[in-house]
């Protein structure tokens, strides 16, 4: 909240009232930090946002009728491939799930990374949470973040709260996100099983915002053409 107030620059209680209305409008969800429980992270629904957008249109003129697909990348342009860096607490299931996903859905357009601040062993639900998306990710070894320390990134994303807490400086400057998300390996459950569907919410919440970060980047590759 104190993050929010201080970029949008009004008094607390009011942007607190805004974020209550758009959050019983489910354009806005929050959760609490895992780490430390201080902090709330708000988050908007692209999707649902598209939704209310394309009713207002259609309202307006019956004729508009948006689509709400992702586009696909056609072309990220520039002289590489642009690079892109996940990390967890773990690197054992969100990071590695962000990696494959983003790699397969650009069609390898970008080079996807992930790594760990305590790196753990890969979760066997993580490898069967992407091979049910046609991904095979059971030979890929875990990391530790200091492995990408000198590495150039375009984007660094975290989607840990603890490990945004201790997240490096890398070289260049990237543009940095924090995608907070609740670790799918700490779900409650006697078995792999029990805890799969977690798994499958994790890789499903990933694989929407990958595909709104692949937008992202196909017109920020347009735009450097352009210039």
């Amino acid at each position: 909240m104190g993050e929010l107030t201080q970029f949008l620059g009004g008094p607390q209680n009011l942007v607190s009232y805004h974020l209550a209305e758009l959050r019983r409008a489910g354009l806005v969800s929050a959760r609490r930090s895992s780490f430390d429980g201080r902090d709330t992270y708000y988050r908007v629904d692209p999707l649902r946002c598209g939704e209310l957008l394309c009713s207002a249109g259609a309202v307006l003129q019956p004729g508009l009728r948006l689509g709400l697909l992702p586009p696909k990348p056609v072309d990220i342009g520039g002289r590489r491939a642009p690079r892109v860096l996940f990390l967890c607490t773990g690197n054992s299931a969100r990071s590695q799930m962000g990696e494959a996903l983003l790699e397969h859905i650009s069609g390898h357009q970008i080079q996807a990374r992930s790594a760990g601040s305590h790196p753990r062993r890969l979760h066997l639900n993580a490898v069967r949470a992407m091979a049910e998306r046609g991904i095979d990710i059971s030979g890929r070894p875990t990391k530790h973040l200091s492995r990408f320390a000198r590495m150039r990134f375009d984007r660094v994303i975290t989607l840990c709260d603890k490990v945004r807490e201790v997240c490096p400086e890398f070289p260049g400057q990237p543009t940095t996100a924090h995608w907070s998300m609740a670790d799918p390996a700490a779900a409650e459950g006697d078995t792999d099983a029990d805890t799969y569907p977690v798994f499958e919410r994790t890789a499903d919440d990933i694989e929407k915002r990958i595909g709104f970060l692949i937008a992202q980047m196909t017109v920020e590759g347009e735009e450097r053409r352009a210039s």
